[in-house]
């Protein structure tokens, strides 16, 4: 289990982008949160959610919300644990967010909400297929579908050296292991 998971920082970050974004579908959410954790994990060594992205299909998926998705459409063992998460947003259609509240910005940091616009600026108005094929990047097909990808891979994507590359993934191993 991976103890760095934010569960209330990563609602929060949903709920901020939903506010940001026309289209609200899992595809796109999950694919701004892939981009804003890289980029917040290069520049200030966490991500924002904690979360561990594993290589799907149709590219990086964050794993424990993932999981909050799943049990909020039903399609979970833990589908009836979900109503403290109904407060705040809800699944349509099985792929599309439905927002029932405001981001509480007090949850993000400004570092957190800067990799978070930058990350929506970068998938805003790309379709399911360009951010399909822009997040099938080096990280993504050095990993078996459905595994956890590797945080090296995923900073060497947005060319970090290899000895930040190292140092961060240690780094995260070694808070995980402390928890």
């Amino acid at each position: 289990m991976n103890h760095l998971f934010r569960k209330d920082v990563a609602i929060q970050a949903i709920l901020y982008i939903a506010q940001c974004i026309e289209r609200k579908d899992l595809h796109k959410i999950c694919k701004i949160l892939y981009y804003a954790d890289q980029s917040h994990l290069s520049r200030y060594g966490r991500s924002i959610t904690g979360d561990t992205y594993i290589a799907m299909e149709y590219g990086p998926v964050p794993s424990n919300i993932e999981d909050i998705f799943k049990a909020l459409r039903g399609d979970s063992y833990f589908s009836g644990c979900v109503e403290d998460l109904k407060e705040f947003f809800e699944i349509t259609n099985k792929y599309h967010l439905v927002p029932n509240k405001k981001a509480n910005m007090d949850y993000l940091s400004e570092s957190d909400v800067e990799c978070l616009d930058f990350a929506i600026d970068k998938c805003k108005d790309k379709s399911f297929a360009e951010l399909t094929e822009m997040s099938h990047d080096i990280a993504w097909s050095n990993t078996k579908r459905d595994r956890t990808m590797s945080v090296k891979d995923i900073l060497r994507e947005i060319n970090d050296s290899e000895e930040y590359a190292s140092y961060i993934s240690d780094k995260l191993k070694l808070e995980d292991f402390r928890i």
